[in-house]
């Protein structure tokens, strides 16, 4: 401390270890009037894991909770009125428990753990929960924006920058050598990767159940993804419309669908999760967003990765497990190529991603962490996992864990 500075206050704490407890999600459902989710609110989607994760934990008295941070991309309607405190209010969380809304596009998730990660690192939380919700079928997306118009007349972006479909397409311009064969090759395989997690137990655990309504059918429950095409072949995906251009390359078959679902993930300082009995899934080393040219937002995972490797002391090779959000397969193969890493490599979405399962844009972020946790507590051989994603209006941004159950061994690659 500086001669003459006024020392801190008697209770400041230093920045304390972030532990990711554990996270779950809903199945996801297709957007529109025959998916799964039609008949059900946004907000009930999001408290329904919220409750889940209390009810995994009776270990966390609820009192402990300090913030609760819930994501969306579309705050209107039922996933709008400040949905953190309201989600916390009808999860049965104390009323002492604050709740806040953000918006980070497709980070929406990602950012809320982000967020109150550093809140607990600094010691103004102990213990938060964050997630994100989108019902795309209720809500698409830009419903009731009204964007500047200075945006586009004063040439800010180009025009293609406010629809991702046309991003992506800019994307493949820049990168030619990605081809329309390779991201379709990509897309299939992440269809088998998923159907054969589903098939060996490896994606279930962290679902909760849903029920759901009908006009026609009645009451229901979702237990499983809706969207997922397992048999997918590359033959099939060849032959499929490209809306976004005349003979372009992006189709629904190497992208995301329209998609509803919810995520929500607990969160606590390392010492209050041991008081408490919580597991540690993982622990958190840091993260970082960055900003590109909003025409290919798709690039954004590599500059926001080179900017946290700067910032860690980390590189490339000490990461042993990727998840990178598969909103368009063009995306996911330019940052591979970036790091000189091959399409098919294992430690790569190993369960399959977004182009198989969904993604409900603010969501997203919560399951790309719920999955590369459970990978770590099978591969003790890792010590360093990534999650990371493109967003829209051109950024990135990306997280770097560490394995608590790392035990020293070689073979991570």
């Amino acid at each position: 401390m500086a001669a003459g500075a006024t020392p801190l206050a008697p209770n400041a704490r230093s920045v304390r270890n972030v532990a990711f407890v554990e996270g779950v999600r809903t199945p996801f459902g297709k957007a529109g009037e025959k998916g799964m989710y039609a008949g059900t609110r946004a907000d009930d989607l999001v408290v329904n894991a919220i409750r889940e994760l209390l009810r995994r934990h009776p270990e966390l008295p609820p009192e402990r909770v300090d913030e609760v941070a819930i994501a969306a991309t579309t705050q209107i309607g039922d996933q709008g009125l400040t949905i953190g405190r309201t989600a916390a209010l009808l999860a049965g969380l104390p009323k002492s428990v604050p709740g806040f809304a953000l918006d980070r596009m497709c980070a929406g998730a990602m950012t809320a753990v982000t967020t109150t990660a550093s809140g607990i690192g600094f010691g103004a939380y102990d213990i938060a929960i964050a997630g994100g919700v989108e019902h795309m079928g209720r809500h698409p997306m830009g419903e009731g924006v009204d964007p500047n118009p200075r945006i586009i007349a004063d040439k800010l972006v180009d025009p293609t920058a406010l629809v991702m479909g046309q991003t992506a397409e800019n994307l493949h311009d820049r990168f030619p050598e990605i081809t329309k064969q390779r991201t379709d090759a990509y897309a299939a395989r992440s269809q088998e990767k998923y159907a054969e997690a589903v098939k060996t137990g490896k994606i279930g655990p962290e679902l909760v159940p849903v029920a759901t309504r009908s006009k026609e059918l009645g009451w229901g429950l979702a237990t499983e993804d809706e969207p997922p095409r397992p048999g997918t072949t590359v033959e099939q995906l060849a032959g499929l419309k490209t809306p976004f251009r005349p003979h372009g390359r992006i189709t629904a078959g190497n992208a995301a669908g329209l998609n509803d679902g919810a995520t929500a993930a607990l969160l606590a300082d390392e010492d209050t999760a041991r008081e408490l009995g919580l597991p540690i899934g993982m622990r958190l080393v840091g993260y970082s967003f960055a900003g590109v040219e909003p025409e290919v937002m798709g690039i954004g995972p590599v500059p926001a990765t080179e900017k946290l490797f700067k910032r860690t002391g980390l590189s490339i090779d000490d990461i042993g497990l990727f998840e990178i959000n598969e909103a368009f397969a063009v995306q996911v193969l330019a940052f591979l190529d970036h790091f000189g890493i091959a399409d098919d490599d294992p430690r790569v979405n190993q369960w399959g991603g977004a182009i198989a399962c969904g993604h409900p844009l603010a969501s997203s972020g919560v399951r790309l962490m719920t999955q590369l946790s459970r990978q770590f507590a099978e591969r003790p051989d890792v010590r360093y996992g990534l999650t990371t994603m493109c967003i829209g209006i051109g950024m990135g941004g990306t997280v770097i864990w560490e394995n608590p159950a790392y035990n020293g061994s070689e073979g991570a690659k």
